[in-house]
């Protein structure tokens, strides 16, 4: 067995709950007994060992030979998702659909059509009220193949029937993959470049958003036209930093699920993606009170919908979680208590409990770093902004590692390295222009930081004044203002003017806010 194929099979193995694990052995156990059964002594070596040592394993268990070992671990293999999709199908509804698939199958080979056509039926019906509409379609042209074969002539008008209802759903699911491709293209330029940098990139967003996008009426559409409709949206939303267009469509997003429970515990993942996006977008219009209100909705999930029995599930959760979390914390401007995420959160990644990809955890790098920057730890942001700044040639989040590499060097700045800032100044400078990164902000950022070293000491905060007067006047602009989203610089220079920690300025703000709020209602 090739070695991508070995640590595959170790790789499951590890993942296996102790449920899983206790299935499989009774699984395997059910018509023989286990003595005589090589594969689960090989299962038992490895989940005991947690690595494959091939010498060891054959010294352990002589009743496997090296020639064996290859399709031993391949039946293994085979073996573990076969005990999987037995538990699953208990609480995911589409697989027990499928095994229905399956038998109707076994049974028309028989020769046993009407059997077939029954079992069909009533997996059909399931099909619809889940909304797993490829499965239905598939469902219908089996149903086709059977009537074609065998004319039960129970009911008039059957073939005209199904022929419609076939069409009615390739239509249907036509145009649900017209949007589904739609949100994927905008989400992978998203990936790319992160918020659009100058016009050039926003009328391109626009000519791939608008080139793509089907005509519809929205109240037309059916739910999973509808869910791709607004994660479209909120894509070509995002990255154009329109925010109040963004809560509309996450909004609408989850009032899909709101008004049909049904099809939160069906369908979790979109649930919960619809969950995320809308508190991302009341981050970014500030609406505290609502994304309390949201984030107690994410924290209630796991009392509905017991994420235990799918890791995937409960990997997005969590990551989801810790990310709205530190928001919170970036919100309130309460980033020294913040810091408490930061353990648990690290120990997660480094023993990758739930396989989340490169491109999550370098934003979290970017997060834990700003939360050590706003608590007045520089050090150990720095430690984390490195983690950034020294990963090899990554093609993705070009945003994250520019802004990495900016408030590395004001936090350098912070400890007086200003030998260390001036040398990293044009590393930096020329890393920003090759990414077409560099704007008018970054550009007054780097002339201060430039010109540091040689400013004397009582000439600084009129130097902070200019810069924090400078940035103010930009940050309406167009473009211009996608640095204020990765990092509060205006709060830092009034934080430097007044000799207080930032984040008492950004808590300052938040409690204004509030206070408003509050005279308003």
């Amino acid at each position: 067995m090739p070695k991508q194929k070995t640590d595959d099979l170790l790789q499951l193995i590890v993942s296996l709950t102790r449920a899983e694990k206790r299935h499989f052995r009774l699984f395997v156990k059910r018509n023989q007994s286990s003595n005589d059964i090589l594969f689960l002594q090989l299962f038992d070596h490895l989940d005991k060992h947690q690595e494959y040592d091939e010498p060891t394993l054959l010294k352990k268990i002589p009743e496997i030979k090296k020639s064996q070992l290859s399709n031993l671990k391949a039946h293994l293999y085979k073996q573990l998702l076969t005990s999987l999709r037995l538990l699953s199908k208990n609480y995911n509804e589409d697989i027990e659909i499928r095994e229905a698939i399956d038998y109707a199958r076994v049974l028309y080979n028989k020769g046993l059509y009407q059997q077939a056509l029954d079992i069909l039926d009533k997996a059909k019906q399931k099909a619809r009220q889940s909304k797993f509409d490829t499965l239905t379609l598939e469902i219908l042209e089996f149903e086709k193949r059977i009537e074609g074969q065998y004319v039960t002539g129970s009911m008039e008008g059957r073939a005209d029937a199904l022929s419609l209802e076939a069409t009615e759903l390739t239509e249907l699911l036509h145009k649900t993959n017209q949007y589904s491709n739609l949100s994927l293209q905008m989400y992978a330029l998203y990936l790319k470049v992160g918020y659009v940098r100058n016009e050039k990139e926003y009328d391109f967003a626009r000519e791939t958003f608008e080139g793509q996008l089907p005509q519809a009426d929205y109240h037309q559409l059916d739910f999973w036209s509808k869910v791709y409709h607004s994660k479209a949206h909120y894509w070509y939303h995002h990255m154009r930093q329109e925010f109040p267009q963004c809560y509309r469509y996450s909004e609408r997003w989850l009032t899909l699920f709101s008004e049909s429970p049904e099809s939160i515990s069906l369908h979790p993942v979109e649930y919960l993606k619809g969950l995320h996006k809308l508190l991302n977008a009341l981050f970014n219009t500030l609406q505290y009170q609502r994304f309390c209100e949201i984030m107690k909705m994410l924290e209630a999930f796991p009392t509905h919908y017991d994420i235990s029995k799918n890791k995937n599930i409960e990997g997005l959760y969590y990551l989801f979680w810790y990310i709205h979390q530190i928001k919170f914390h970036f919100l309130q401007g309460t980033f020294t208590e913040g810091i408490v995420l930061v353990k648990p959160l690290m120990k997660i990644i480094e023993e990758e409990t739930y396989y989340w990809d490169n491109r999550r955890i370098l934003v979290f790098y970017y997060r834990i770093a700003c939360l050590y920057f706003g608590s007045g730890n520089n050090s150990k942001a720095i430690d984390y902004l490195n983690l950034i700044i020294n990963q090899k040639n990554p093609d993705y989040r070009e945003d994250i590692q520019s802004f990495a590499r900016i408030l590395n060097l004001i936090a350098h700045f912070e400890l007086g390295n200003r030998q260390l800032v001036e040398y990293q100044v044009k590393s930096v400078y020329r890393f920003l222009a090759k990414q077409e990164e560099l704007n008018e902000v970054q550009k007054e950022i780097f002339y201060f930081i430039r010109k540091t070293p040689r400013i004397r000491t009582d000439e600084l905060q009129a130097e902070f004044k200019r810069l924090k007067e400078t940035l103010s006047s930009l940050e309406g602009k167009p473009f211009v203002r996608r640095p204020f989203l990765y990092l509060d610089i205006i709060s830092w220079l009034e934080s430097k003017m007044e000799g207080i920690p930032v984040q008492e300025v950004i808590r300052r703000k938040f409690l204004a806010r509030q206070e408003k709020a509050q005279q308003q209602k």
